[in-house]
């Protein structure tokens, strides 16, 4: 797996080893994720723009199976350097799925696209609505996809997920911002008034345990070379996400809004269309976002506790 200290590899490798007995899991950084402790995951730091390096981990590995999880996951990030979200998502992915024929390997791969590599519409998206990304981040995404659904050396998977939140999320991300103000709050680390950006935006949220079951049926049972979405297919407003994680502390907070939150391009409605993979690969969402929220606040909760006694 590559991304495998990220938000989503990080949940992925919790169930990957609810089945295998080991797995193979790359970082950029080279840091243990401190979700897996000392749980069998064999560890290696690689950048995947170093051809080489990438060439000489899969060959050495020889994997039976590619989650190709890694890169440039925020679209603020993409604004602000657009070439490397290109170069991470792109090159990054193109020398993934060239070391794996290189090394004569016919394993599948799974890469994790975006649904923002669609057109934005007000209607709930398929795979089969028209595409064109209004910021750099969907033009990464889009361009990866192109360079994805190209390869025919080996079988190669494609997701296109939604938003997706729970526990460990950076707080770049809405609700983890959220989240994370509402435990300084409580811990008295900061006054109480939570920062926002665009409350009335809808965005079609999954919690990420479901989001990466979702990649593992797609490997199961998806066919390669056809895009997936992966998604709740339920729009909720930004205000009535915060209004629940605000009810869940019993501290008074105020909202107050910040310029510095708001994107320069924010789509008003993201939502998605999951017919294809409920039938083709039988997942649906169990998660409800109620209990997404509370274990990403408790998750935070716990991270300010441990700040402070450190």
């Amino acid at each position: 797996m590559t991304g495998g200290t990220g938000f989503a590899g990080s949940h992925l490798i919790d169930q990957l080893l609810e089945e295998e007995t080991a797995v193979a899991a790359w970082s950029h950084r080279g840091g243990r994720d401190a979700a897996a402790g000392t749980r069998p995951v064999h560890w290696s730091s690689v950048d995947l723009l170093d051809r080489d390096a990438v060439a000489g981990g899969i060959a050495a590995l020889r994997p039976s199976f590619i989650y190709h999880c890694a890169g440039v996951a925020h679209v603020g990030d993409a604004w602000t350097d657009p070439a490397r979200a290109l170069r991470v998502n792109v090159i990054g992915t193109h020398h993934v799925l060239e070391a794996v024929r290189a090394a004569g390997l016919e394993c599948a791969v799974l890469v994790t696209g975006s649904a923002l590599v669609y057109r934005p519409s007000t209607s709930p998206l398929s795979e089969d609505d028209p595409v064109g990304p209004s910021d750099p981040y969907g033009v990464s995404k889009l361009a990866q996809e192109m360079l994805v659904l190209r390869a025919r050396h080996a079988p190669v998977f494609l997701v296109r997920p939604f938003n997706h939140a729970g526990p460990r999320q950076s707080d770049n991300y809405v609700t983890s911002s959220f989240a994370r103000q509402i435990a300084e709050i409580e811990a008295g680390m900061r006054e109480p008034v939570l920062n926002v950006g665009n409350l009335e935006a809808r965005r079609d949220i999954t919690d990420v345990r479901d989001t990466v079951r979702a990649y593992r049926l797609i490997a199961e049972h998806g066919r390669p070379a056809r895009p997936y979405n992966v998604c709740s297919g339920i729009g909720y407003r930004v205000r009535d996400l915060l209004d629940i994680l605000v009810a869940m502390s019993d501290r008074p907070i105020a909202v107050m809004p910040d310029a510095a939150r708001f994107r320069p391009s924010d789509n008003p409605v993201i939502t998605g269309n999951r017919s294809r993979i409920a039938a083709e690969a039988q997942w649906e969402p169990r998660i409800p976002i109620e209990r997404t929220l509370a274990d990403l606040l408790d998750y935070w909760r716990e991270r300010t506790r441990t700040s402070n006694r450190s």
